[in-house]
């Protein structure tokens, strides 16, 4: 009898998870820019509160205020990028020829050692020019296509500043969801996950300056053009965790390729780039972020590859908040909290083991001084 009901309760459980994930992939279009705009909100919050108290602004005006410098924010931003962008594809035709040339010297070589079959020239997927050009028309259908990304851009704000507004009414609603829950207990959650995401944002945006400044000093000492566009880009891509970087390198390294003499510096570049993040994976990040977003490295690449599969790229980027939110929930709810201990970080919970183990010796002594 037990078994059987433990084998309905792993049939109900699974049958949940695959409902509840059917349902995030079927409201994506709402859930994604909803998801960052309380992110973005998080972000900000410290900005309206400082409106609020010290200059004495009303919550409204509080909140157009910081949203009017959040959006300008991400338009200058936006601007600089799509202005490099441009210089560079009006360089394409350069880069194309000259990577031409590069692949007919290859070919050259290969012939001499009878391997010419491997890089036929009759193959046209390999050309490098038709490659770039096929790539860049992609840019523009992309952005043509895309209407769900301007739709984003309208309600991405208009959620923020209702979440800023009306931030009071909805801790209400969590408090009447939860009517059991002492009204502390569910406060203590809600400013873990604050405390979590604005440690995660703060964190992110100081390793994303460092990381830019390591990659810009690296592409200037190598002479690569436009070293500082590159360099901030790739930190950028940071938002992508673990392969932002990565894929950030192979930019600078094309035009490496096409624009030096030899092929070692786009060799270089991805070298220095390589370096930079195995700086800010183990020694940048984890020092400035530190224990505030404890979510191990094997949990935080599943979520990662799990996400962009229920949410593409967006998923990427909102894998690790939404995961460090998910381990707080965990951890203050009895059922779950062995997968909030599976979550965290090993060495934090062997710390907490030590520190207990001291506070325990410490009451021994203390009582026996009694």
């Amino acid at each position: 009898m037990k078994t059987t009901t433990n084998s309905i309760q792993i049939a109900s459980s699974l049958v949940a998870t695959i409902a509840v994930v059917f349902i995030l992939y079927m409201l994506q279009a709402f859930l994604i820019p909803l998801l960052i705009a309380i992110i973005l909100s998080v972000m900000v919050f410290p900005m309206v509160r400082f409106l609020e108290r010290k200059l004495r602004f009303n919550r409204v005006l509080s909140a157009l205020s910081a949203l009017f410098i959040l959006a300008s924010l991400t338009f200058f931003v936006f601007y600089f990028i799509c202005f490099q962008i441009k210089d560079f594809l009006d360089q394409s035709d350069i880069y194309a020829s000259r990577l031409n040339v590069l692949y007919e010297e290859i070919q050259l070589h290969f012939k001499k050692y009878n391997l010419s079959g491997l890089l036929s020239s009759e193959n046209k997927n390999l050309k490098i020019e038709a490659l770039l050009k096929d790539n860049f028309s992609k840019i523009g259908e992309f952005v043509t296509q895309s209407g769900s990304i301007l739709s984003d851009l309208f309600l991405i704000p208009i959620y923020i500043f209702f979440f800023l507004l009306y931030r009071k009414f909805f801790v209400t609603f969590i408090y009447k969801v939860f009517p059991k829950k002492n009204n502390r207990f569910i406060n203590t959650i809600l400013k873990k996950i604050y405390d979590v995401q604005k440690s995660y944002l703060l964190g992110l945006f100081t390793v994303m300056f460092i990381v830019g400044v390591l990659n810009s000093l690296g592409l200037l000492f190598l002479g690569i053009e436009n070293p500082f566009f590159f360099g901030f880009l790739a930190a950028l891509l940071l938002l992508i965790p673990y392969i932002g970087i990565l894929i950030g390198s192979l930019l600078p390294a094309l035009v490496a390729l096409a624009t030096k003499d030899s092929s070692w510096y786009a060799v270089a570049v991805i070298g220095v780039f390589g370096f930079v993040q195995f700086l800010e994976g183990n020694f940048i990040t984890p020092k400035i972020t530190g224990s505030k977003v404890s979510v191990n490295s094997f949990v935080s690449i599943i979520a990662l590859v799990l996400f962009s599969m229920l949410w593409g790229t967006a998923g990427m980027v909102l894998a690790l908040p939404i995961t460090a939110s998910l381990k707080i929930i965990f951890d203050h709810t009895q059922h779950l909290k062995p997968y909030g201990f599976l979550i965290g970080e090993p060495l934090d919970e062997h710390l907490k083991s030590n520190a207990m183990h001291r506070l325990k010796i410490w009451k021994e002594i203390r009582a026996n001084k009694n």
